[in-house]
């Protein structure tokens, strides 16, 4: 059984859990346990963002999750293996790559902000909340997320660190005056940086007609590319789609590991509505159908109904299939799902009740000035995260599953 959970095992036998942090989320706590969480809960892959201080806060995460394995076996969560962190590149302008931004001094006195109540990521801020009837906890929260990131005081608008770009505050702004900001990633330097934070993955966001700023990035990353575990390459819905997808395979072609297709189905959703995780799982039977090297991941409006859609259509292993399935072969079946917002979300209650202890009972640790709250500091936190966690993945997982966890048992 020690081989169970190994991600490459995961991906032949159909049952690959990969977390998104989020290809601009740049909010070091979270991403520091939200890592924590769902490697305790059996991930395979966490996706962050290519920054030197998000993959330092995931590397930290996923080394204290192998130190709390053991206690998480006793608690009766599987036996996992260390993810594979991966990291999130781009080759032009991409939704996932953008951040959110406005001049608050423009908002209406008597504006009700629906930006700041929609935004999933709490990333929008007013320090003038108790003059507009929004005092409480709200505000002590938003107040204390701002200490964490070291915002100016008084400051209002949109937390950069915290933006992963969903766009949801755009059409909802009265005065249409919210707009974004996008990045892409410069050649050059992205090969000294995967080749010097020892990452393990790379993923590669495309948009169909872009083969010449795709392979000016792979050209960069290319003499490194030997000492990756995967390479994957996500791409959304297009005319030609299927083509395109042949011809970046032309390209990168002989790839030395493993390659996934993640097709994004309905990117920055975060939708829960079947409606949502239907058209990922139409577009992966699309990539599916088309026989291309490789595996196929669902991505991009995935949520709560996601598995069952998969089975509903027979596009999930069976238990009990061979998994012997080599790379190489054409894939018969979806091989894993990737969660986004979705998967952020879910934890969020837990990640608020820890901000709101840490700012009551601070904790020693600190990286590059923002206070970290750390899961493994709060057992009763940390052990509630990872049930969450571990109640989606185990909706892929689960004819896998080796116990039942329990809550009531703490070292």
């Amino acid at each position: 059984m020690s081989n169970l959970y190994y991600p490459l095992n995961s991906l032949k036998q159909g049952h690959w859990f990969k977390l998104i942090c989020g290809a601009s989320f740049q909010h070091l706590p979270a991403v520091r346990n939200l890592t924590l969480a769902y490697s305790l809960a059996g991930a395979d892959c966490i996706d962050v963002a290519a920054d030197p201080a998000v993959i330092a806060a995931a590397q930290e995460a996923l080394q204290s999750a192998e130190e709390l394995a053991p206690t998480a076996r006793r608690r009766g969560f599987k036996d996992s293996k260390r993810p594979w962190l991966m990291v999130s590149l781009n080759d032009g302008e991409d939704p996932h790559f953008r951040k959110a931004e406005f001049n608050p001094a423009a908002c209406p006195a008597d504006c009700p902000r629906p930006c700041e109540s929609i935004c999933p990521a709490q990333a929008i801020v007013f320090q003038d909340a108790d003059a507009r009837g929004k005092s409480g906890s709200g505000k002590h929260q938003k107040t204390s997320q701002i200490q964490n990131l070291n915002v100016e005081p008084g400051f209002s608008g949109v937390i950069d660190q915290q933006c992963y770009g969903c766009g949801r505050c755009l059409p909802v702004c009265p005065i249409q005056q919210i707009v974004t900001r996008s990045y892409v990633a410069t050649p050059a330097a992205v090969a000294p940086m995967v080749l010097a934070t020892d990452v393990d993955a790379v993923e590669i966001h495309t948009q169909v007609g872009r083969v010449a700023d795709f392979r000016r990035l792979w050209n960069a990353i290319a003499p490194w590319v030997g000492k990756l575990k995967l390479v994957a390459i996500s791409c959304g819905d297009s005319e030609g789609l299927i083509d395109y997808l042949h011809s970046l395979y032309e390209l990168i072609s002989p790839l030395p590991c493993p390659l996934i297709w993640q097709t994004d189905g309905r990117p920055m959703s975060g939708d829960i509505g079947d409606g949502t995780t239907r058209a990922a799982v139409k577009l992966g039977q699309k990539v599916l159908a088309a026989g291309l090297p490789g595996y196929v991941q669902l991505a991009g409006g995935t949520n709560s109904h996601t598995v069952a859609k998969l089975k509903a259509a027979g596009l999930l292993k069976s238990e009990g299939t061979a998994s012997g399935e080599e790379p190489c072969r054409l894939p018969s079946h979806i091989a894993g799902i990737a969660y986004g917002s979705y998967a952020r979300v879910l934890l969020s209650p837990v990640l608020e009740q820890l901000e709101s202890i840490t700012q009551a009972f601070p904790v020693a640790a600190s990286r590059q000035g923002t206070q970290l709250a750390r899961l493994e500091d709060t057992p009763e936190l940390l052990w509630e995260a990872v049930s969450l966690a571990d109640s989606l993945v185990n909706q892929l997982k689960l004819p896998m599953k080796l116990h039942q966890p329990s809550l009531n048992k703490f070292p």
